[in-house]
């Protein structure tokens, strides 16, 4: 691969951007992305990210291998920046369908600022704070090119959420509990889609009305034993 190749993909704006262009080269390869994040009041969270393939013959895993896709440093350096750390990333191949995952488990300061780095640029990802102190949270799926036989029904999209709150609205595809997930198939998103939910966020925890009581049964303890042993 030549030096302009390579830059090329150094300036990856998102790493679908990359693995819609797999699919150009590898033609009967299935793609899937999985976003799962936990969300805090404040808007900081933690992030897993989990794609996968499947390819479609040995010459096809070795155009993948050279881009760099599967590369644990060039994963690392896609998405590290002050604004996130990558905690771990791990690739590996399961045996049991064949497929080739890259699993990176990240942290972030606050949600807005992911918009920031080159991978999530175009993901236009909003964290406000509207009246009565309610959170509208929303962000953006950019629109993938399409062509080369690429069967869309192959390629799927998932992002799951754990909202820190009291689910007031949302357009989730599937609720459970706190957690909201959207799920999209190449063919759905068209022009891009808009995941969006607004909630009540939890207020930081005051201090349970027993942890007074315990302190306070503690220190009458020490009282009447230092009381006690003073006497004697």
């Amino acid at each position: 691969m030549n030096n302009s190749k390579i830059s090329y993909l150094n300036r990856n704006r998102l790493v679908f951007y990359l693995l819609v262009l797999l699919p150009a080269l590898t033609f009967n390869s299935c793609l899937n992305y999985y976003q799962e994040v936990t969300l805090y009041p404040d808007g900081s969270g933690k992030m897993q990210i989990d794609y996968w393939m499947k390819f479609a013959n040995e010459e096809s895993e070795k155009v993948v291998v050279n881009l760099g896709i599967f590369n644990p440093d060039s994963i690392r350096t896609g998405f590290q920046s002050i604004y996130s750390k990558v905690e771990n990333v791990n690739v590996y191949r399961d045996t049991t369908d064949l497929t080739t995952h890259a699993i990176i488990d990240m942290s972030f300061t606050h949600i807005d600022s992911l918009n920031k780095t080159k991978v999530f640029s175009e993901y236009k990802f909003s964290f406000v704070e509207k009246t009565g102190g309610q959170i509208v949270f929303s962000q953006f799926i950019p629109p993938i090119a399409t062509g080369f036989g690429i069967d869309a029904s192959t390629f799927s999209v998932t992002y799951k959420y754990t909202i820190p709150g009291d689910i007031l609205s949302h357009n989730a595809h599937q609720v459970s509990g706190k957690s909201l997930t959207w799920r999209y198939n190449l063919s759905e998103i068209g022009g891009g889609k808009s995941i969006s939910v607004t909630f009540q966020p939890y207020k930081l925890k005051e201090t349970p009305v027993w942890i007074y009581i315990l302190s306070g049964a503690v220190l009458l303890l020490v009282i009447f034993f230092l009381l006690k042993k003073r006497k004697s």
